[in-house]
């Protein structure tokens, strides 16, 4: 026999079915939430500009601040560009070792390409035919690989002869005609000769001096960054 506590229990309410009842609410809301979640496009990773050359890129006598992809990567991000510039150089290569090791720059995976090399052919008298050859190897790598590319010039010391200074400045603007790549006619625009800007050897550019090339150099690198913006935003 059941206490008079007992049946005097008020009995247990249920929601009717498809009632919206707290508990179901909170469900939908999570529901929804997870659902918009999934949908969110992921986040676009930096751009990757590969700097590839010797010590002019890679920053002889420079502290890290203040070398040219540092400065150059300030400068773009100043400018709204989410870009991440990847250090390439190695001070002493010639084109025939940038050649060999460009294997292992591509590694990082870069979205484009800024090359600098030949200041070295020049400077132990290399022939400029082996200077071309080496360089028409790497451009028809990175052309391979779908990379845009700058190409840096560079300009023969007067002094080793009219014959070579003439065969040596002309192979930069070849291979940039025979590859339809973007080019800047010579790296050291505007600091080639001038003592300030330069290191106490007069061939590496100081801090000032690298500052001076990146301001001149973003004319010509700026539609490679915008048009690689636009192919990852379509993508």
């Amino acid at each position: 026999m059941e206490s008079p506590a007992a049946t005097a229990r008020t009995p247990r309410r249920r929601c009717p079915a498809g009632s919206s009842g707290p508990g179901r609410a909170l469900l939908a809301a999570l529901l929804l939430l997870a659902a918009g979640l999934l949908v969110q496009p992921a986040a676009a990773r930096p751009l990757k500009l590969l700097t590839f050359g010797d010590s002019l890129i890679h920053g002889y006598g420079l502290p890290a601040g203040e070398t040219f992809p540092a400065q150059l990567e300030t400068a773009l991000r100043a400018e709204g560009h989410d870009v991440t510039v990847i250090n390439g150089g190695n001070s002493g290569d010639t084109t025939a070792a940038g050649r060999a090791r460009l294997d292992w720059a591509l590694s990082d995976d870069p979205d484009l390409v800024l090359v600098t090399l030949g200041g070295n052919d020049m400077l132990r008298g290399l022939e400029p035919a082996e200077t071309y050859r080496n360089l028409d190897a790497i451009l028809a790598r990175l052309k391979a690989e779908g990379l845009p590319v700058l190409l840096t010039g560079m300009l023969a010391q007067r002094n080793l002869g009219a014959d070579y200074a003439a065969e040596f400045d002309a192979v930069f603007p070849r291979l940039a005609e025979e590859y339809d790549v973007a080019f800047y006619p010579f790296f050291l625009e505007g600091v080639a000769l001038q003592p300030d800007l330069n290191q106490p050897d007069g061939l590496h550019p100081n801090g000032a001096g690298v500052a001076v090339i990146v301001e001149a150099i973003l004319p010509a690198l700026r539609p490679l960054i915008e048009a690689a913006q636009a192919r990852g935003s379509d993508g």
